[in-house]
């Protein structure tokens, strides 16, 4: 029996980029119905291959473990029926969001008669660089795909089983809905360098690159990529508590702000509270984090609250620990835990809990995050929770696309005139 080896890497990736473009052409021009179609028949899949895909996942894991790959890593490898239910909703949720791609955004027009239009186009070819989570396969597939992007995906080789076989349920739906496998491809390939070549070998078939990971990846792909990113580097989230705040709900909150899942980017990984309800706040919110396995890093009030408490130092602040970790110190007041996110925040997801409004206010104002929010967890910062069916991420830039990057954020737009002969004098 004859064996052929794999084609260079190159030639490899060359394929997947003229592939994409030709997809992103007929995708492009989609119908809103054939597009759902193939989203209900990829959920369909999803749920009659769920053992499959379990099956592939425990491999993942046994993998994972064996080279004793953090316990933060392997819960976000990790996956179990309601999680494969949850992909399969996620997908039909996605299907029923309104489609962003032909909508007219504005519209007026000029004195000479020419009649304006602004207009929802897709992005075109995304290429999108993720560790760990196999979720994110059918996540991205689904939001590319509704939104009219082909993309190429290249998932971490720790959940590569996972991913193969999430990414074979993809192709059943594009198949039931006569759209080219080419809409979204799997980089076949655990070869470190297929990143290098996405990242700069690529300009002339990627449009935009996503990275989701950690955060030695995030910070490779700024690096070196030649075309476009839409991504965050760090998730180093906050949650102030002030002195207006319930004391229950302060204990609700930061424990679900850092503990539902530790490894996720919308965790709290610092604890400000305010100066002024130390002697009420501090000990109980404290006590309930030690209490649920909560490793607490605190300044030296924080440490008086509590004998488990660790000295924190100046690094804690900047860190995000992706673990049952968290920083913790007392601040002046709103304006403190402005301050103190303004230094060492990374701009993704910071929570007030108050029960004063004006100073509730004044923090979602003041605060330049992605996302703030009063009297809730920062675990929300998800496009699921938002309302977006899913997300690729949550982006802490400032131009195209910040805060949860659904369906509408995967489409860019053009002008559209029309006119009856005019003529520019």
């Amino acid at each position: 029996m004859s064996t052929h080896p794999d084609p260079p890497l190159g030639e490899t990736m060359e394929q997947l980029g003229r592939g994409a473009v030709s997809a992103a052409s007929v995708l492009a021009l989609a119908s809103t119905d054939v597009k759902n179609a193939a989203l209900a028949a990829a959920a369909r899949a999803v749920r009659a291959h769920a053992a499959e895909i379990l099956e592939a996942n425990q491999h993942d894991v046994a993998a994972a473990r064996a080279a004793n790959l953090s316990a933060a890593l392997i819960d976000r490898l990790a996956l179990s029926e309601p999680r494969v239910e949850s992909m399969a909703g996620g997908i039909e949720e996605v299907m029923a969001l309104p489609d962003p791609v032909g909508v007219t955004a504005a519209e007026w027009q000029r004195p000479n008669g020419l009649r304006i239009q602004r207009v929802r186009v897709p992005l075109g070819v995304i290429g999108i660089i993720y560790e760990s989570r196999p979720n994110v396969t059918a996540d991205a597939g689904a939001l590319c795909l509704k939104s009219g992007n082909a993309v190429i995906l290249r998932g971490g080789s720790e959940s590569r089983h996972s991913n193969a076989a999430i990414h074979a349920c993809l192709l059943e739906g594009l198949a039931a809905a006569h759209l080219p496998a080419e809409c979204i491809q799997l980089v076949p390939t655990t070869d470190r360098a297929a990143v290098g070549y996405m990242l700069a070998g690529m300009t002339e078939y990627l449009d935009v690159i996503v990275p989701r990971g950690g955060k030695s990846l995030v910070a490779r792909v700024q690096q070196e990529a030649r075309v476009p990113v839409i991504g965050h580097l760090e998730g180093n989230c906050h949650v102030y508590i002030d002195r207006d705040a319930d004391v229950r709900m302060s204990q609700a909150i930061a424990l679900n702000a850092k503990m539902r899942r530790t490894g996720i980017c919308g965790a709290a990984e610092t604890l400000l509270i305010d100066r002024a309800c130390v002697e009420t706040h501090l000990v109980p919110v404290v006590r309930t984090l030690l209490e649920a396995g909560c490793e607490v890093r605190g300044d030296a009030l924080v440490q008086r609250a509590d004998a488990r408490v660790r000295p924190a130092c100046e690094e804690d602040w900047y860190t995000e620990y992706l673990d049952a970790i968290i920083a913790a110190r007392a601040v002046d007041g709103v304006d403190g835990a402005i301050a103190h996110i303004a230094k060492y925040g990374s701009a993704h997801t910071e929570s007030i809990v108050t029960e004063n409004q004006a100073t509730a206010e004044r923090f979602l104002q003041r605060v330049d995050s992605a996302i703030v929010l009063h009297n809730a967890s920062t675990q929300f910062a998800d496009g699921g929770e938002f309302g977006m069916g899913a997300e690729i991420g949550i982006s802490t830039d400032r131009f195209h696309a910040r805060g949860p990057v659904g369906v509408e954020q995967l489409t860019s737009y053009k002008y559209v005139v029309r006119g009856a002969g005019q003529v520019r004098p």
